[in-house]
Order: structure tokens, then C-alpha cells, then sequence
């Protein structure tokens, strides 16, 4: 794997700005169904990522999203907020979260280290979002090398509404890593990667981890899902 990737990833978890604009048009977020189970993280009002419902109450995203980038320290869940949909000034629902579970494997790397490897979390919420509401995503563990891949994410540019990248693709798999085409920025870290086949609804099949390059090509990195999400999913309660 390292030998395909010409520089450090870089992790993408985002400072949150003392104030944010608001945004009141979705732009291509709509062009997935149901895309309102993804949505923001707010992190101790300091930091974001990007997380996705899997079930009413569990939410996925990277497990390196659950430490302070400026210390290293772990964060404490119950300062994260979930914000489903958010698009603009308004979120489709919001929860806190009352439990993290970070892989067993995962081991967090200081703030400019490639944060590649197991980098899964389920966060449970304080209470479900009905799914009369919000639809969770299902999630698949088939993605190779040449599949069709889309993200969706928060970022930098697009605090407050969901940006949608697509169509891009797996360059390269190692183990539970992938390596993809996509073009992603900081705050997409723990973003859904989808699997995109024609006349199938998407389904989850990696997170995002962080930013890459390939050469002069930008690639993005993400974890693969495997047997361990449903370890996590059971932890988690």
C-alpha cells in the first residue's frame, strides 16, 4: 500500500469555526436517496466529521474522529452532536451521543500522520431517529478494486449542507483499506463511501479516512466495512 501512495494521507477532521453561514439550497446532495441519514458531527463545538446512520440509533463514522487533533487526547462522546440532513440552517433530526465503540485494533496516530487502519466508530445516540423519519443506510463489505464509488460529506467548504462526489472509483485494496479516486477535503473524515450499481439503491461500504496522492493525482483513503462492524455494532448496544 505504501508504495501506491506518493505522500502522507492526511487526516481530515475539521476545526469548527467560531460562526458558520448558513446555506439554505441542498446543490447535488439530492441526488441520492435518502440522503438524509448522513450528516454532521459536531465534536465538542470544535471540531466535525461526518457520520451516517446504519441502524435508529448507531451512527458510523471514523474512529479517529473520536480524538482532540490538537492534543491527541480521546474526546468525550456525550460532547458530539449528530445533526442528520443537515442543509443550511436546519438538521431533518439531531441527537447527542451517550456511547462511542472504536474498533479494538485502531490505534490513533498524532495530528499529520495517515490515520489508516481499522478507522472505524459506531456512536450510539441518546435516543433513535424514528425510521419513519430517516431511512439508515444498508451497508455491504464487497468493494474491489474498479468498482464505482460515491461520498457524501460535510467539509470545509460546505459546512452546513452535504457535498456529493461522484462518479469515482477503487484503485487499489489491501486488506480492509481502500484507496479511491474520490476528491475529498477536511471534515469528510468518517464520510460514507457507497457502492453505485445501476438500479440498486447505494449501500455502505467504507468510511472515509483521510486525503492521499497518487503521483500528482489526489486519492482518498478510507476502511473498508468487514465482520468487525457487526462486533462494534454489538458493543455498542
Amino acid at each position: 500500500m505504501k508504495r501506491l501512495i506518493a505522500v502522507a494521507a492526511a487526516c481530515l477532521t475539521l476545526g469548527m469555526p467560531g460562526s458558520i453561514s448558513a446555506q439554505d439550497h441542498l446543490g447535488n446532495g439530492s441526488k441520492v436517496t435518502g440522503w438524509e441519514a448522513v450528516g454532521r458531527l459536531n465534536i465538542a463545538g470544535r471540531n466535525m466529521c461526518t457520520g451516517s446512520l446504519i441502524a435508529p440509533n448507531l451512527v458510523l463514522t471514523a474512529a479517529h474522529c473520536l480524538y482532540d487533533p490538537n492534543n491527541g487526547k480521546a474526546v468525550d462522546p456525550t460532547t458530539i452532536r449528530f445533526e442528520a440532513g443537515l442543509n443550511g440552517r436546519y438538521a431533518k433530526a439531531a441527537r447527542s451521543v451517550a456511547k462511542a465503540v472504536l474498533h479494538p485494533q485502531y490505534q490513533y496516530r498524532r495530528p499529520g500522520q495517515a490515520q489508516i487502519g481499522h478507522d472505524l466508530a459506531v456512536l450510539r445516540l441518546s435516543s433513535p431517529i424514528s425510521s419513519e423519519q430517516i431511512q439508515p443506510f444498508a451497508t455491504s463489505s464487497r468493494a474491489v478494486r474498479g468498482d464505482a464509488v460515491g461520498v457524501m460529506s460535510y467539509n470545509y467548504v460546505q459546512k452546513n449542507r452535504p457535498n456529493w462526489e461522484q462518479p469515482c472509483h477503487v484503485l487499489a485494496r489491501k486488506a480492509q483499506t481502500l484507496v479511491m479516486s474520490c476528491r475529498v477535503d477536511f471534515g469528510a473524515s468518517g464520510a460514507p463511501v457507497f457502492e453505485m450499481v445501476a438500479g440498486r439503491a447505494p449501500r455502505l461500504v467504507s468510511v472515509i479516512s483521510a486525503k492521499a496522492a497518487m503521483g500528482k493525482r489526489r486519492v482518498s483513503i478510507g476502511t473498508a466495512l468487514d465482520q468487525s462492524l457487526w462486533d462494534l455494532v454489538q458493543r455498542a448496544g
